[in-house]
C-alpha cells in the first residue's frame, strides 16, 4: 500500500510539474492530446459559457465573460498546488510518516499539515521530520513550492505584457475603423487619406500585429479568453476586419495596396487558422452571409464615391472565394468564445467608442460636413 502511494506521489509531482512547465516556460505550442491544463480548461469553460449563452449580447455579458481568463489562471495555480502539496504527502506517508509531532501520533492528516506548511515555507516548527528520507522529501518540497511560486509571478507580468501589446493596436483601430471595427469603414476612411501610402503602411502595422498575435497566444492560449476594455471591440473583430479589407483589396484594390493586402492577408490567416488549432475549434460554416451581392453592391458604390478606386470588372467570385478560406476558421472561433464577428458594412450613425462618455456624446464632422453632439449646453 505505502509503495502505491509513493509511485501515485513521484508520478502526480512529474504530472504538474511538466504540465506547469509546458504552460509557462515552454515557448511554443504543445500538441500532445492529453494535458492536465487543456483538461481544466474544457471542463470549467463549458459551464462558464453555457450560462454566458443564456444572457443578452450586450455588456452585462461581455463583462461576465471577461471574468473567466484571470479567475481560470488562479484556479490553475491552486489545484497546482493542491496537487503538489497532496503528492509530498502521499510520499512522506509511504516513507513511514516518520515525523516529529507534539502530543498525537503522527498520522495521514499530519503528513499533509506538514506537506502544507513545507510548500509555502512557513517553517512553523510544530510538526518536523525525523529520517532521512523524511528530511530528504521536505527539502525537495521546499524546493519546489519556492521554485513553483517564482515562476508563476515571473509568469504574470509576461501574460499581461502580451495582453498589453494585443490590446494597443485594438484601441488604436477604433479612430480609423469605428466601434466595432468593420472592413467598409476602415477602406473609406483611409480613402480620405493623402494618397494610397497610409493605408498600406496601416496595413503593414497589422501583418506585424497578426504575427505577435500568433507568437504569444500560441504561447499562452489563455490570452485568447482576456476580453478587450469595450465589449465591442475584441481581438478576433480585430482580425476579421483586416482579413475582410484584405480579402477586397485583393480583388478589387491596385498596385502597392493590392500587395501590401496580400502580405497582411497571409499572415492575418495564417494566425486565425494556427490559433484554431491550438484550442482544437473546428471551423464553422457562417449561418448567416455577412456579405451578400446587394451589400456588396453597395460597399463598392459607397467607397467608390469616397474616393477610392474600384476594379468593378472583377466578378464577386473571386472575393467569396477569398472569403472561404478565412471566414469559417473565424465562426468556429466567436461560436467557442462567444466574441461576435463584425459586420462588412459600417452604419453612418453609430458613435465610435472615443465619441461616448457617461456624460455626453460627441460626434466627429459628419460625411455632410456637419457636427452632431448630444451635449445639452452645445
Amino acid at each position: 500500500m505505502r509503495a502505491l502511494a509513493a509511485v501515485t506521489g513521484l508520478a502526480l509531482v512529474a504530472v504538474i510539474l511538466f504540465d506547469a512547465f509546458e504552460t509557462i516556460i515552454l515557448p511554443r505550442r504543445v500538441t500532445r492530446p492529453f494535458r492536465f491544463t487543456r483538461l481544466f480548461y474544457r471542463l470549467t469553460w463549458s459551464p462558464w459559457a453555457a450560462w454566458a449563452r443564456r444572457m443578452r449580447p450586450g455588456k452585462a455579458r461581455d463583462s461576465f465573460l471577461s471574468y473567466y481568463g484571470p479567475l481560470s489562471l488562479l484556479q490553475l495555480f491552486s489545484l497546482w498546488t493542491v496537487g503538489l502539496m497532496l503528492a509530498f504527502a502521499l510520499l512522506q506517508w509511504a516513507a513511514g510518516s516518520s515525523i516529529r509531532t507534539q502530543g498525537a501520533s503522527p498520522s495521514f492528516a499530519t503528513d499533509l499539515y506538514l506537506s502544507g506548511t513545507t510548500f509555502f515555507t512557513l517553517g512553523l516548527g510544530d510538526v518536523t521530520p525525523r529520517s532521512g528520507w523524511a528530511k530528504l522529501i521536505t527539502v525537495a518540497e521546499s524546493g519546489t513550492g519556492f521554485g513553483l511560486l517564482a515562476i508563476v509571478i515571473a509568469y504574470l507580468p509576461v501574460l499581461y505584457g502580451a495582453f498589453s501589446q494585443r490590446e494597443v493596436n485594438i484601441t488604436l483601430m477604433d479612430a480609423r475603423a469605428g466601434s466595432p471595427p468593420t472592413a467598409g469603414e476602415l477602406l473609406r476612411r483611409h480613402a480620405r487619406a493623402p494618397g494610397p501610402a497610409a493605408l498600406v503602411e496601416y496595413l503593414s502595422g497589422w501583418e506585424r500585429w497578426a504575427s505577435e498575435l500568433m507568437e504569444s497566444h500560441l504561447s499562452y492560449p489563455v490570452l485568447l479568453m482576456f476580453r478587450s476594455q469595450h465589449h465591442n471591440q475584441s481581438w478576433l473583430a480585430s482580425l476579421a476586419a483586416i482579413l475582410d479589407a484584405c480579402a477586397f483589396l485583393m480583388t478589387y484594390g491596385e498596385g502597392n495596396l493590392q500587395w501590401q493586402a496580400q502580405l497582411t492577408f497571409a499572415m492575418s490567416r495564417h494566425a486565425v487558422v494556427d490559433l484554431s488549432q491550438v484550442v482544437y475549434t473546428p471551423p464553422r460554416d457562417p449561418v448567416v452571409d455577412r456579405l451578400p451581392a446587394p451589400a456588396l453592391e453597395h460597399l463598392k458604390n459607397l467607397l467608390e464615391a469616397a474616393g477610392m478606386p474600384i476594379n468593378q470588372k472583377v466578378a464577386p467570385e473571386a472575393l467569396r472565394k477569398l472569403r472561404h478560406a478565412y471566414e469559417p476558421y473565424l465562426h468556429g472561433l466567436s461560436h467557442q468564445f462567444l466574441s461576435p464577428l463584425p459586420p462588412w458594412s459600417f452604419d453612418q450613425q453609430s458613435l465610435d467608442n472615443w465619441e461616448r462618455s457617461a456624460w455626453k456624446q460627441f460626434r466627429s464632422p459628419r460625411r455632410d460636413g456637419a457636427v452632431q453632439s448630444d451635449d445639452p449646453e452645445r
